[in-house]
């Protein structure tokens, strides 16, 4: 049965290839197996650099007669070797090609073939699979199903450097997540590829480098066993370090710093080491010059950014290195209508992919001022900046935009350009059209922006609540994503801050009571937690107090028992206590803990706590309910005392913590005035 392209082919176009391309396939059907073998060359000549006869060959039927033949017994290893060599050339076609051939089971056929015996077959085998697999519609998981491959792989790699080449190859394009690292690892993928990287074939070295790349990354167990492993008596980080100078082709620069990059971030070489702040970081930040191609600026963008990111003393280097931010400007210049590119097919791919460069450079600046204040302003003095970022939240690209709202969000945990920049820019507009409608990984970050822009000192923070923003924040803390019911319910907290009471009454209105208790159980500890930051930003100063228990005290107070009572830790229940300490603040809200005796019992309970946090978090409840110059403060007291409080303040007052032992012995002074 042929394998069928999967687009339809019109009648009249299937005429024209049966007439110059049905004898090919004819040819393969001949009883005579040397008319066949010289078929098949005629064919491999046939198809050489034509997408459009290895089109007509696929739709014709060829590639199933071809893996009989290949898998026939009575074959010859020359004919099987030449199948081989063709269907290699078939997927070099297009990507409807590799699909036409994976639905004919090309891989399990092609990988039967590897236990041949014949060392030209089985190249020619493997140089066809490495087609196949780096194709992007082939499944990686199609190497792993058979658990005899990866190591028969790995027994075939002594065999020539050919081997060498293709096996490394298919490893570092189907090593994808810890799973593959783990099966590659488990059958020494790194004792077999660790000489390879002293070949004398720059093609072998290069593969053997692109495999550890890709195990490496994100993988503390691989990367603390490569710096440990020995080749020729030189230790492998050693070896990346020759291999990143700059008398080596760019590309091997490039994957021996992603090597120590990966290395590093997963804590097998320290952040400080000679090798990464003078060898990797340099020959990186080297990668971003003009002089570079697109994609090697991509690259070496993207690999800083993630080398820096979590380390503050690297952020301060790579930011004085060849004036790396003024260099990442350029990115958004590119290319420029003076631009040196003379070869058409390069400005065009180069005008395809300058989106690329953007997302890369705002990476970038989002590592640089992840920490830093002075190189926040550094960028954001950098020509046009504010504009940039401004327009790439509304480009096309998701990636793009993610990236901008990526950097934007770094620039924002400055509360000098909170207060300045971003209200010259009117940041805020533009991020809450991109709340509206984007993908959840852009909402993530975007909302966690929102959070800063509406920080009590914001000016943001105005507009942003006539914006609307009251009803899209509780929306979020609805969604599905716990990072986004998280930053949903944290900008809520932050806008009740210090808030009017009208903000405060919204707020209640919009998120329900229902749904706020929904979220006081929600399983997720952040969301909990922001939760009763939210209440207890609610619950400040006295006649917001009073209002917000009179509407809603009895709920309130069912949610405080309930997490009082629950396995919680100690920082939710010390937030829990707090917010107690608040509603005793109230004037007529402090009745309501006054007249729960299961409260006050839970209260007392708390105050002999082995913990110190809650034991000062309950004394707050206690001080704010005995305190003298309140009105029925003398009852409060005395049935206080009948609890056996006073006996609790008098132990607590011998405290060996200072903090405690003070605020008992000022509770006590209420009994005494």
């Amino acid at each position: 049965m042929a394998c069928l392209l999967e687009t339809p082919i019109r009648m009249s176009v299937l005429s024209e290839v049966t007439a110059s391309s049905r004898h090919y396939v004819d040819r393969l059907f001949d009883p005579d197996p040397q008319k066949v073998l010289q078929g098949v060359i005629d064919m491999k000549n046939a198809v050489i650099g034509n997408n459009k006869q290895k089109a007509n060959l696929i739709v014709l039927g060829a590639v199933p007669r071809l893996l009989y033949l290949l898998q026939q017994e009575t074959s010859s290893t020359e004919l099987k070797t030449e199948c081989a060599v063709v269907l290699g050339s078939l997927a070099m076609g297009t990507e409807n090609n590799v699909k036409s051939l994976l639905d004919c089971h090309i891989i399990p056929a092609l990988l039967q073939g590897l236990l041949s015996l014949d060392l030209k077959f089985i190249e020619a085998c493997l140089r066809c699979l490495r087609t196949i697999f780096t194709s992007p519609v082939t499944p990686e998981e199609l190497l792993y199903t058979d658990a005899t491959v990866i190591p028969h792989l790995m027994a075939l790699l002594s065999k020539s450097r050919y081997t060498q080449e293709y096996i490394c190859q298919i490893f570092s394009h189907c090593c994808k997540g810890p799973d593959h690292q783990t099966i590659l690892f488990n059958h020494g993928a790194v004792q077999n590829i660790a000489h390879l990287l002293t070949s004398v074939s720059y093609k072998v070295r290069m593969q053997a480098l692109k495999c550890f790349s890709v195990l490496a990354f994100e993988n503390p167990q691989v990367s603390m066993t490569l710096v440990n492993v020995l080749v020729d008596g030189e230790l492998l980080p050693q070896i990346f370090v020759k291999m990143l100078q700059r008398d080596k082709p760019i590309e091997m620069q490039l994957t021996s710093a992603k090597c120590l990059t990966y290395m590093c971030r997963a804590g097998a070489i320290r952040t400080d080491d000679n090798c990464i702040v003078l060898k990797t970081l340099p020959c990186l930040v080297r990668m971003c010059s003009k002089e570079r191609l697109l994609e090697e600026r991509v690259e070496g963008a993207e690999t800083l950014a993630y080398l820096i990111e979590p380390d503050v003393e690297l952020q301060r280097i790579a930011s004085i290195t060849d004036h790396l931010i003024a260099m990442l400007a350029d990115y958004f210049k590119y290319p420029s209508s003076v631009s040196a590119i003379t070869d058409i097919k390069r400005l065009d791919h180069d005008l395809k992919h300058a989106h690329e460069l953007r997302q890369a450079a705002f990476k970038l600046y989002a590592s640089l001022g992840a920490n830093d204040e002075d190189i926040r302003k550094k960028i954001i003095e950098t020509e046009n900046m504010m504009d940039r970022i401004v327009t790439g939240l509304s480009e096309s690209s998701v990636k793009v935009r993610l990236a901008a709202v990526r950097c934007l969000h770094s620039l924002s945990r400055s509360v000098q350009q909170l207060r300045t920049s971003f209200q010259d820019h009117a940041v805020w507009k533009p991020l809450m059209k991109v709340l509206q409608n984007a993908p959840d990984e852009i909402l993530v970050v975007a909302s966690s922006m929102l959070c800063n822009l509406l920080l009590e000192f914001s000016p943001s923070k105005e507009p942003i609540l006539e914006s609307g923003a009251v009803e899209l924040l509780c929306g979020l803390t609805q969604s599905e994503n716990p990072a986004l019911r998280v930053n949903g319910i944290w900008a809520l907290m932050n806008m009740a801050f210090q808030a009017e009471q009208k903000i405060k009454a919204d707020i209640l209105r919009s998120l329900s009571t229902e749904q706020l208790f929904r979220l006081l159980s929600d399983s997720d500890l952040n969301v909990l937690m922001k939760t009763l930051g939210l209440l207890r930003n609610l619950l400040s100063t006295r006649p917001h107090i009073d209002k917000i228990m009179s509407t809603h005290g009895k709920q309130i107070m069912q949610a405080v028992t309930l997490i009082l009572e629950g396995e919680h830790n100690i920082e939710v229940k010390e937030q829990t206590l707090c917010i107690l300490a608040n509603i005793a603040d109230g004037t007529t809200a402090k009745e309501l803990i006054m007249t729960n005796d299961d409260i006050l019992q839970k209260i007392k309970y708390y105050m002999g706590h082995s913990h110190i946090k809650l034991q000062l978090a309950a004394m707050f409840c206690i001080s704010n309910l005995i305190w003298n110059e309140e009105e029925g403060s003398q009852e409060r007291q005395d049935k206080l005392r009948d609890m056996g409080i006073v006996d609790i303040l008098h132990k607590l007052s011998q405290s060996p913590d200072s903090n405690l032992c003070d605020k008992a012995k000022t509770a006590l002074q209420q009994y005494l005035a």
